[in-house]
Formats: structure tokens, sequence, C-alpha cells
């Protein structure tokens, strides 16, 4: 069990390449936001984006019907995109040689403090060949620990396909 593991750790830190995985040059950059509307509420932080959202920072790319972003201080705290037509998209290269990792929820939030990312409604990761599948996906990325739940009050199971590893010719 332990040898699966690995790898399901392995991907869903990719999962939450902006802080720790990403390609150092995205927190350089600046981040660029499309929608149909927005309400910014100065005395509470609260950003409201509506339609189509769009948010891109370096490879960092995040599609939804609605964003709020929270700030304090000047900083973001947390981001919550939602879609309730389609999922909410999160997409982000974690480094040159990897290929993408996405994942899919109908909401996806960030707590950039705790570094927690929570996909919810029918949660999907992929990276490359891999995929991880569930209700809702929980991933703390300080402590490296992911907890998967496959519907309520433990109905529905998660779902995960590993691809095996590639040999190399020393093996």
């Amino acid at each position: 069990m332990k040898n699966k593991l690995t790898p399901l750790l392995a991907l869903t830190a990719l999962l939450l390449s902006g802080q720790s995985q990403a390609l150092p040059e995205d927190r350089a950059q600046p981040i660029h936001i499309s929608a149909d509307s927005a309400r910014i509420d100065d005395t509470t932080g609260i950003t409201h984006y509506k339609g189509d959202v769009t948010i891109r920072q370096g490879t960092l790319q995040i599609e939804a019907e609605e964003v709020q972003l929270y700030r304090s201080n000047g900083d973001i705290d947390r981001l919550v995109a939602t879609g309730t037509r389609t999922a909410a998209h999160f997409r982000q290269k974690p480094a040159a040689e990897q290929p993408w990792t996405d994942a899919w929820g109908r909401q996806l939030e960030y707590e950039i403090k705790e570094q927690s990312l929570t996909i919810s409604g029918n949660g999907k990761v992929q990276q490359g060949e891999d995929h991880f599948s569930g209700e809702r996906i929980v991933y703390n990325i300080k402590r490296a620990i992911v907890n998967a739940f496959g519907g309520k009050e433990g109905k529905g199971r998660i779902q995960m396909v590993i691809q095996p590893k590639a040999k190399t010719a020393d093996e």
C-alpha cells in the first residue's frame, strides 16, 4: 500500500504548485483577470468576479463562472472559484520538463496562509496520464497530507489511475 500512496502524494503535491512547486518565475509575473463584471469592496477586502472569469499568472490559470478574492493588508488570503454549469478549472505547469497539472471541481478553495486547496463537487486531478477523483479532495501543502472523500456520509468512492513508472536502463 505504501508504494501506491507515494505516487498519489507526488501527483497531489503537483496540484498545488502555486506556492511550492510552480515554475519560480510564475510568482514574479503580473496577475491578469478577465470577467464580465467585478465588484470590489475595499471595506471587506472581497472582490467578486462574475461571468467567464479567467485568472492568469505565468503558467497558473484558473477558469470559473465566479471567483471571489479575499484580501487583507494588501495580500490575497483566499481564493474561491465556482462553477455551476461547468466545473471550475485550475491549471499549472509545475516544472518545465513536467506535464501540466489540471484540477476540476464545482468549487476550488485555496487558503493561501494555511497552504490548503479544497476541491469539492466532483473533484478531479490529472497530471499526464495519472488521474485522481472524489467528491471532495483536501490537500495540505505544508504537511503534505491528502484527504479524499467519495461522497456524503461515506457514500461513494474515490478513484485513482496511476501509470507505471518508466524503467531506466539501470533498473
